[in-house]
């Protein structure tokens, strides 16, 4: 098949690929330029209905609710299932140490949203079906990556197509194809922990409150969900806040007995493990384990390319700030876009890229430093750091202006 030339390719249609290339379409249509999206899976992502949910779920801070409030997608997002959280608890379950963030105390409305995955994807495609400057090509991988002499980078899809564009963005997740081809060098280290997440069901209601309890052998949270009552019983109070999606991190040998048990048995554990603070775990739904890395490129741009999201950075989930810094990366890239086109350079300069990476490559590597820090802090058994991570944390806790300045950093504001 012959080339086709576009001045933008995104490669990869999750969130975070799908939320640049929104926020890029008008951009480039007014100048009538033209975006090309790849995307290796034709499935769309599934509907979940009633006390059904997606077990991949995003913790959306204010900043990354922005950029969808900007897109006008926000409310159509709400209004079919996010949860707000306004409370945030967090305790050390080998001691007495424990810190509460609160909506009230930073003036706000809430700390953020859950949101489950398939409903951001779904809102995302929809409205990039209605962008006559984005052409999509679905189900399709890259199979080959070459730079031309004049700069241009030449994607060549297993479909047989070839498309060539100035500058092109990898959004394709911790395995990234285009990382891969272009020779990007990465670091990276297992966790030996796996990712437990399911959907469970408690005996009271999480009240809109994120809490997560730090145990030697990983962290535990209770991120809050819900439902829409049955409308003959909706009443003033119609969601439904028994519903808690779990991320429990645990060591491979915990988590190995952990998807061993039947789901009696895994209730029970759960619900002693996180101290009855919602009563009992009354129900669940299918378990899915998900091996722990820790992996950052170098580097986030080669002449012509740029990663963004997981492509570029994968962290620990403890903080739940995975999508939200790849949201950070979106919003870089595309104002150093618009930076570049407002100007009249090419889209193939070398400084667009070099500035985008000089904002995201530090905050991104603070970001990872800091989980890692925490990992190793409340993983350790010593008596020694037992006690001095109880005292920090109650310290903290007493501090209110220390407090909510990290309450803030974390949540964009």
């Amino acid at each position: 098949m012959s080339e086709t030339t576009y001045d933008v390719i995104v490669v990869g249609a999750g969130q975070v690929g799908a939320t640049l290339a929104l926020k890029l379409a008008p951009l480039l249509a007014a100048r009538g330029l033209r975006l090309a999206l790849v995307e290796a899976s034709d499935a769309e992502p599934a509907v979940y209905r009633g006390e059904q949910f997606d077990p991949r779920v995003v913790a959306l801070t204010p900043a990354s609710r922005r950029i969808y409030e900007q897109l006008g997608l926000w409310r159509h997002i709400e209004a079919e299932r996010a949860c707000p959280y306004r409370d945030m608890l967090v305790w050390d379950g080998e001691a007495s140490g424990r810190i509460g963030f609160h909506a009230d105390e930073l003036n706000c409305d809430q700390l953020g949203h859950i949101v489950e995955n398939s409903v951001l994807v779904r809102h995302l495609r929809q409205a990039l079906t209605y962008q006559s400057t984005v052409e999509w090509f679905r189900p399709a991988a890259v199979a080959t990556l070459k730079q031309g002499d004049d700069g241009a980078v030449s994607v060549g899809l297993d479909t047989g197509h070839t498309l060539v564009a100035p500058l092109v963005i990898a959004a394709d997740g911790a395995h990234s194809r285009v990382r891969e081809l272009a020779g990007f060098n990465i670091r990276e280290w297992p966790y030996e922990q796996r990712a437990i997440v399911t959907t469970v069901r408690t005996e009271r209601p999480h009240g809109q409150t994120a809490r997560q309890r730090f145990m030697r052998t990983g962290p535990l949270a209770f991120l809050p969900l819900r439902c829409h009552w049955g409308e003959a019983d909706a009443g003033e109070h119609p969601w439904d806040e028994h519903y808690s999606s779990i991320v429990w991190s645990a060591d491979s040998a915990l988590a190995d007995e952990l998807l061993a048990l039947d789901d009696t048995a895994f209730c029970d554990r759960l619900g002693r493990d996180f101290e009855y603070t919602l009563g009992a775990v009354t129900g669940t739904d299918r378990r899915h384990g998900i091996p722990l890395y820790q992996r950052h490129a170098r580097d986030y741009i080669r002449p012509g390319i740029a990663l963004v999201g997981d492509a570029a950075h994968s962290i620990h989930p403890l903080a739940g700030q995975g999508v939200n810094l790849g949201m950070k990366d979106v919003q870089a890239l595309y104002q150093e876009i618009e930076r570049a086109l407002t100007r009249g350079l090419p889209l193939s300069e070398l400084s667009i890229l070099r500035r985008y990476q000089r904002q995201r490559l530090g905050d991104n590597l603070g970001m990872m430093a800091t989980m890692e820090g925490f990992k190793r802090l409340f993983g350790s058994r010593s008596p020694v750091w037992i006690a001095l991570r109880n005292t920090g944390l109650r310290r903290v806790d007493d501090l209110p202006l220390i407090k909510n300045t990290l309450a803030q950093k974390a949540m964009g504001v």
